[in-house]
């Protein structure tokens, strides 16, 4: 099947209730979507979410890179050649990582669509669905236990809980919602950089008898020597995720001794599907776990992201709640939820509805 045109637009969305990390607070988005379309009508659709902050990508980087003219040379080619078209794409968008997913994730659900197979299969699935986590933001020990509440109310069991300003409010915040939870629901925290060493030494002995499933990114993105310090009962623990923002860092990380356990892998960061198979990889080679997370983003790229963690064996973490921080979307498809649990739709592709 031959890419006959391609489209893109940019959408400014504004999320149902803005929320704090360590660093900064969110309030809105600016999302990028892309439609290649092949012959016969079908549509293959993607979509980006570039964070200036994590990857370096502007709204304007991201922008230009999915221009008509930045994108024609991909007109006339056939999609079933997508390992190749892939490479091209690592080659001529390195530097803008999540306009690259949002046409590696088109090519994806147009090759599904022309081979009549959901994406997840052709990449060969490892997973039926696994849960995913819901984000609680640094807020007021009140103030989270009242999401505590409405995330279980709508069937979650799995919680991620920001942290990052304040050991010893971190601590307090975490200890109150296991105690809100008791035993129905895992929580794993986030402190997004904001710890030095010793901070997270103490956070850790501090909570040890509070089963915190998983840290990510507890310190700077840049300190893999630091974590590699660390005893490994807690290196054991860590989840990577600004620290890996590519193939070559996740070889870097796995290297003996690992500097982690869990590798996250996200598409903004990567540049796509065809780049986090490559580091699913080499996490299932190393005996690494896998997390696949996202940013704000639609359902149209955590789409993408979720049928490529349930074919990889070394997936063991979910963090796929993107989509429902938005107020709006421009589609709907992609993925059930049930009860907390992701899966995908039995369509062709990635299973995603027109965008609007």
């Amino acid at each position: 099947m031959r890419i006959t045109r391609i489209e893109s637009r940019f959408e400014h969305l504004a999320l149902a209730r803005p929320y704090t990390i360590a660093s900064h607070t969110v309030s809105d988005v600016a999302l990028g979507f892309v439609e290649i379309h092949g012959e016969h009508g079908a549509v293959g659709r993607g979509s980006a979410a570039p964070d200036e902050w994590v990857t370096a990508e502007t709204d304007a980087d991201c922008r230009g890179a999915l221009t008509s003219d930045a994108l024609d040379w991909l007109v006339g080619r056939d999609v079933r050649t997508l390992p190749a078209l892939a490479r091209e794409l690592a080659r001529t968008m390195g530097s803008t990582p999540a306009a690259r997913a949002a046409v590696d994730g088109a090519l994806h659900d147009l090759l599904g669509q022309c081979l009549g197979l959901p994406t997840v299969e052709l990449l060969g699935r490892a997973h039926a669905s696994l849960p995913t986590s819901i984000t609680i933001g640094i807020m007021s020990v009140e103030d989270a236990l009242t999401e505590t509440d409405e995330h279980l109310g709508r069937g979650f069991r799995a919680l991620k809980v920001k942290l990052g300003r304040s050991v010893e409010e971190d601590i307090e915040r975490v200890a109150r919602i296991r105690e809100r939870v008791g035993g129905a629901a895992t929580i794993r925290v986030d402190p997004n950089q904001g710890y030095a060493v010793d901070d997270l030494r103490r956070f850790v002995a501090t909570t040890a008898d509070l089963d915190i499933e998983l840290i990510e990114q507890p310190l700077p993105a840049d300190a893999s020597a630091a974590m590699r310090g660390l005893p490994p009962e807690i290196r054991h623990r860590l989840a990577a995720d600004e620290s890996v923002l590519g193939e070559a860092d996740a070889f870097a990380l796995a290297v003996p001794p690992a500097a982690c356990g869990i590798l996250n892998v996200k598409l903004m960061k990567c540049g796509g599907v065809w780049a986090g198979r490559r580091i699913a990889d080499l996490a299932e080679i190393a005996g690494l776990d896998l997390m696949w997370g996202c940013m704000d983003e639609s359902v149209v790229s955590i789409a993408a992201a979720l049928h490529a963690a349930l074919a990889s064996p070394a997936t063991r973490y979910l963090d796929l709640d993107g989509s429902f921080d938005l107020g709006r979307d421009v589609a709907d498809g992609g993925f059930v939820l049930e009860d907390g649990c992701m899966r995908t739709v039995d369509a062709p592709g990635l299973g995603l509805s027109a965008l609007d």
